[in-house]
């Protein structure tokens, strides 16, 4: 694999969309943070050199479609724009470019085409598919919990606005769902579906915390810190600030962090 060809192809890619805009930056920043995630991760794991590429590969890639997703909604709110991972999907193997899909211009065997389309289009799913093979659900789960792991990241060094495309002082002033508060107790990843609030939407990115695979993708998480600076934000809702606290401490109790 020829990683600078790969790089080029990328910055070509995203050179076509609007880099004043804070949320093409962060992607921009996002997506090479998670392929060097994808890659430590897989290499803890012991694999050879050329899985490790592919795992790059796939986090280079696996957050394309929001670049498309921004420029039509200026969001990341899939539950109310579109599915950016179903959207990757497309723009890499679907929208021909000069007779070919895009993925050729960063890899040009197609040999990997199927395990990288089920990588990207499931990256953000709750759960993964049941009937996916060892191998597939190996790289699936690699970048899963690299994306999860600079998630936590991106909530300490970009704005609130730009992330969740709400007002700092309506987050902090944000109540919590208690149905979001029961499934953090219960340690699992919280589904779209319950989150009600600000404060939900961004307890469900402490919550991947409970559900990352790898042990080196635990050590990395506490290694950087940003897990316990989520959990230690200050509300001025005083029932949110009140239920962080005990979460917070629950969490790095049980984290040993």
């Amino acid at each position: 694999m020829d990683r600078q060809r790969a790089i080029e192809a990328f910055e070509t890619y995203v050179d076509a969309y609007d880099a004043s805009n804070p949320r093409i930056a962060l992607k921009v920043d996002h997506t090479f943070r998670v392929a060097s995630l994808c890659e430590r991760i897989a290499r803890s794991q012991g694999c050879p050199d050329a899985d490790v590429n592919l795992s790059w590969l796939i986090g280079l890639l696996h957050d394309i479609g929001r670049f498309e997703q921004v420029r039509r909604y200026d969001s990341f709110n899939d539950a109310a724009t579109v599915s950016h991972a179903a959207l990757g999907a497309e723009v890499l193997f679907d929208d021909l470019v000069l007779g070919k899909p895009l993925i050729r211009r960063f890899f040009e065997d197609d040999t990997y085409d199927g395990l990288i389309r089920t990588a990207v289009e499931t990256h953000s799913d709750y759960r993964l598919p049941e009937d996916l093979d060892e191998r597939t659900r190996f790289f699936c789960e690699v970048l899963r919990d690299s994306d999860k792991i600079d998630i936590l990241k991106v909530n300490c060094v970009c704005s609130i606005e730009d992330i969740y495309k709400v007002a700092e002082s309506e987050m902090v002033d944000s109540a919590l769902s208690a149905e979001c508060v029961s499934i953090f107790y219960e340690h699992r990843c919280l589904p779209r579906g319950v989150r009600q609030y600000p404060a939900d939407v961004m307890l469900g990115h402490i919550c991947f915390a409970w559900e990352l695979v790898f042990d080196e993708s635990r050590a990395i998480m506490l290694e950087q810190g940003y897990l316990r600076q989520m959990l230690s934000r200050t509300w001025s809702n005083p029932e949110t600030q009140r239920t962080f606290d005990a979460m917070a401490s629950h969490m790095l109790t049980t984290l040993n962090a």
